[in-house]
């Protein structure tokens, strides 16, 4: 069940003007929002955009007329990226997200396009179940100073610019291991089918409670993917005898660059990301999809045809 508002209804919807078809969906939606008397909100970004498309002066501002809290629930229509914009705006709140597939299949984007009217009539019957999915705080420092206090659904990664970095990687406060490398990507199991699957981390069911720490390109024989639990600490630091700074990513879209001898931990944050589903849909099925998985005789086969 999702959780009810006070007052009007105002559905916030998410989405950009790049591909006909999400300005399409938009339109949409707006649409079947407008005619069930809900109130449509778009950011102000997104609002500047679609005003060739839409009657803006029907649709709320995000923040000057509604408040993130006072949303009931928010439909994302694009990729993953999108729905990763969409957290980024709801973050404080428990708005649940509905995300609707436009592009490639997802592993956060739950509904394909073709059933976008299903799915605006099941948000309005307010028919879905709401999971929790992990973020974390994401915090920089230099010499003690803070220089970056930020979170990720996904992932936080710390990365070369231009040559390669000498880090040293710890948990709890002791360090593991030092060894240069192109990167280290710290993630949380709903990251780890994206840039630490890359990487050639471990793919983690997003029920687990767990994070990952994994070596980009590291030169060392201990380079193996780490899986801690979400009462742990993560760090890496940059070491003094760097010669240029590294970068640091969360989610791909918020950049702090980072001088030699930086200091990034992680650790688990108290605010969640909702992701409303739909369907009873199995994580293991959106795997198989994702990386369209052989699973056609996956057990082999025995004399006389049987399957084993």
């Amino acid at each position: 069940m999702s959780m009810q508002v006070d007052g009007p209804r105002r559905i916030l919807i998410v989405s950009h003007t790049h591909r006909d078809e999400a300005v399409a969906a938009t339109v949409e939606a707006v649409t079947a929002l407008l005619a069930a008397d809900v109130v449509p909100v778009l950011d102000a970004q997104d609002r500047d955009d679609f005003s060739p498309h839409l009657e803006v002066e029907r649709i709320a501002l995000l923040g000057a007329d509604v408040a993130v809290t006072e949303l009931e629930a928010a439909i994302v229509l694009g990729g993953d990226g999108t729905i990763l914009r969409a957290a980024e705006l709801l973050r404080g709140s428990e708005c649940p997200i509905v995300g609707v597939n436009l592009g490639h299949v997802g592993f956060l984007a739950e509904m394909e396009s073709f059933d976008l009217t299903t799915t605006i009539d099941r948000v309005l019957q307010r028919d879905y179940t709401v999971e929790e999915r992990l973020t974390v705080d994401v915090r920089a420092s230099l010499d003690g100073r803070l220089i970056a206090d930020t979170w990720a659904l996904n992932e936080a990664s710390v990365e070369k610019q231009r040559r390669m970095l000498e880090v040293e990687i710890g948990v709890d406060g002791r360090p593991i291991s030092t060894f240069a490398c192109d990167g280290v990507v710290l993630a949380t199991p709903t990251g780890s089918t994206a840039y630490a699957f890359s990487a050639g981390g471990p793919i983690v069911w997003p029920t687990v409670q767990a994070m990952l720490i994994v070596p980009i390109a590291a030169h060392a024989l201990f380079n193996r993917p780490l899986v801690t639990g979400t009462d742990s600490e993560l760090r890496v630091r940059i070491l003094p005898e760097n010669i240029g700074p590294g970068v640091l990513w969360c989610d791909g879209r918020r950049r702090t660059e980072l001088p030699a001898g930086s200091i990034v931990t992680v650790s688990r944050s108290a605010q969640s990301v909702r992701l409303a589903r739909l369907n009873a849909g199995v994580f293991s099925d959106r795997l198989v999809r994702k990386f369209h998985l052989p699973t056609s005789g996956w057990r082999g086969s025995r004399r006389g045809g049987e399957v084993a």
